[in-house]
């Protein structure tokens, strides 16, 4: 199928405004150069919705536009205990039987269970709440550690920021790297962090504030990917010891050093072959592996597809 154009997200009673500017921030307008998506929120009978911090929102579009969207998105809504109405449950169904991809942000997960769609599905939602999807839904395998999961026509996220991972994931999907890259600049985000919820069950507090040397450091290591960039050498611009560097670039990324890098690689990696012809033995020295080979072994196992084959997708080129 094409990618996604429209999108749909559906917005309750009590819905989260935290949602609802994530998904407005990423697939609302953007600057030139990224093609634009028609976005809408809906509701159960449009007009003023209240939301999660007493503040009503109006919603000019009903069920109708699920419809008709690629893309439809549950957000989560204060009394999610509750299942929805039959009508949004049945217009859910409804748009996942004739093909849209269909997600569901933090506890929105609820309603896509509700409607049968997670059954015999892997799962996830906010961490806090995993165990009560998990009881209240025993058809559903749910994994409370993972920023989202992706099944295929449906997809899940994780809980309150997570829901910028869970769309730049469905971007990087459906229309690839360099979208998904484009608009994680735009709002100044990374377009994907490894790593899961466990990481923020219990974060500890830095013990000083050194962010801004650490993020001179980071700016410096996206300039020289193609450099080796041992975890040593970033700690000694930092001026850290190894240890201390790597425990405060946990604190302040969620990840490890080494996995960073990988993922920065990765994605670099993936943008070049989107949007450059070069050999792929080139893109491997740009981005930091040593051959084609080192570069095709990591494409994957963490893409799932050899560079190559990475690039036809998105290409058409050889």
């Amino acid at each position: 199928m094409s990618p996604f154009v429209t999108v749909a997200a559906y917005a309750p009673p009590g819905v989260g405004l935290l949602a609802v500017g994530i998904v407005a921030e990423v697939f609302g307008p953007h600057g030139e150069g990224v093609p634009g998506f028609d976005f809408a929120l809906c509701t159960d009978r449009p007009g003023p919705v209240p939301t999660d911090m007493g503040v009503p929102l109006t919603v000019p579009h009903g069920l109708d536009r699920l419809a008709s969207a690629d893309l439809v998105i549950a957000l989560p809504w204060a009394d999610f205990r509750t299942p929805p109405e039959r009508a949004v449950l049945a217009a859910l169904r409804d748009a996942h039987e004739r093909g849209a991809l269909v997600s569901a942000h933090c506890v929105g997960a609820f309603a896509l269970a509700a409607a049968g769609l997670l059954d015999g599905r892997r799962a996830t939602t906010h961490w806090r709440f995993a165990d009560l999807l998990a009881r209240r839904h025993p058809d559903v395998t749910v994994e409370p550690d993972a920023l989202y999961i992706d099944e295929g026509r449906v997809v899940t996220g994780a809980g309150a920021a997570a829901g910028f991972d869970l769309c730049l994931h469905l971007l990087r999907r459906e229309h690839g790297a360099a979208m998904a890259n484009a608009i994680a600049r735009d709002v100044v985000l990374p377009s994907h962090r490894d790593g899961g919820q466990a990481q923020y069950l219990a974060t500890p507090a830095p013990e000083d504030c050194r962010d801004e040397r650490l993020a001179e450091v980071l700016a410096w290591a996206r300039e020289n990917l193609h450099q080796p960039l041992p975890v040593a050498e970033l700690a000694r611009r930092a001026v850290m010891s190894r240890r201390s560097f790597a425990r405060r670039f946990t604190a302040a990324t969620g990840t490890t050093p080494h996995a960073w890098l990988r993922g920065l690689r990765l994605s670099s990696a993936e943008e070049l072959l989107e949007t450059t012809d070069l050999p792929v033995e080139e893109i491997a020295r740009r981005v930091g592996y040593g051959s084609a080979a080192v570069l095709r072994e990591q494409f994957v196992r963490r893409r799932g597809v050899p560079p190559r084959s990475y690039r036809r997708a998105f290409t058409n080129t050889p």
